[in-house]
């Protein structure tokens, strides 16, 4: 993915994961529904709840280029955050040639999160995807501090997406989220989810607000189907992943991604047989930060067996 269109960053100064601090500034005031950033200088988005029902019954109906051109100019700091699926991939489409209509408007870069363990024809189509939309700017980010699986596994051993799934989402995807969100001040972002993918997906509504982490979710392909998607990917010549004619219909790491069988919900090859189906990039933090806290206890707890007369019990509870 070498292009003067790519960004690409694994290094924070320091991560969460390892000092046990998590970053979450984002509020929401009572009767607002608001997004904003840590970040002092983001453009402040807030939507009385009146005001966002008003602005979903409105785009309900609307087709998905009228979705996309309207948010564009409604929202600022707009990117698209996607692992390059069929959905993404008819997102990424359409802004493309919204971007050649408007070539003066605010552009919408993507943000990709290089977990490392992709499928090796992902990585392969990110770079088919490049070459056909030269127009377009790729942010990638990786886990914090290591740039290869064999660096990652030195730092969190092998197979920590079995040892240990909370950890291995918190490092893998969501500490990368959050510091793309900051670096770039992401104010909204367009997403890939639709109802017809089952599970808890199947009430989203076109905008949603994470109030946690400060920012706004559009997904303007809410309505469609898989066939529809499919459709507009070869109608219009979309590059996509080869693995999808090979039965894959939702991808994502290789190593909790399986084919899906005839009748079966389109993301059920995620982490077949879990009792799973998103990763923690669109669940609520709060399971994150607890799990963090519970680290930062634990490590406590350690310090203190190993050093007894330099830290207290007092000291332990308070951590």
């Amino acid at each position: 993915m070498a292009s003067e269109q790519v960004s690409q960053t694994s290094t924070r100064a320091s991560s969460p994961k390892l000092d046990g601090k998590f970053d979450d500034n984002a509020s929401v005031d009572s009767g607002f529904a608001s997004a904003n950033s840590s970040t002092a200088n983001l453009p402040l988005i807030s939507l009385t709840k009146p005001h966002l029902d008003h602005l979903n019954k409105q785009l309900e109906n609307m087709e998905a280029l009228d979705i996309l051109r309207f948010c564009k100019t409604l929202f600022p700091n707009l990117f698209q955050t996607t692992a390059f699926g069929l959905t993404g991939l008819v997102t990424l489409d359409m802004l493309s040639k919204l971007a050649k209509e408007s070539p003066d408007a605010a552009p919408v870069d993507l943000i990709f999160l290089d977990t490392l363990y992709h499928f090796k024809e992902t990585y392969a189509l990110v770079d088919r995807v490049q070459e056909r939309y030269p127009n377009i700017r790729l942010h990638v980010f990786k886990p914090a501090d290591v740039s290869t699986v064999e660096e990652f596994e030195n730092v969190y051993g092998e197979k920590l997406y079995e040892t240990s799934e909370e950890l291995y989402d918190w490092i893998a995807k969501v500490e990368p989220q959050n510091r793309a969100y900051q670096d770039l001040k992401v104010a909204a972002v367009f997403t890939g989810r639709r109802r017809s993918q089952g599970g808890a997906r199947g009430s989203i509504p076109v905008i949603e607000l994470d109030e946690e982490r400060g920012i706004v979710k559009i997904n303007p392909l809410v309505n469609w189907s898989f066939q529809q998607v499919k459709a507009y990917i070869d109608e219009h010549n979309v590059p996509y992943n080869e693995l999808l004619d090979r039965g894959y219909k939702s991808i994502g790491d290789w190593h909790s991604t399986s084919p899906v069988a005839a009748g079966e919900d389109e993301r059920a090859g995620r982490w077949k047989g879990k009792n799973k189906t998103e990763c923690g990039i669109h669940n609520k933090q709060s399971r994150y930060a607890q799990f963090l806290s519970e680290n930062a206890k634990k490590q406590a707890l350690a310090a203190a067996v190993a050093a007894p007369a330099l830290v207290t019990p007092a000291e332990v509870v308070q951590a």
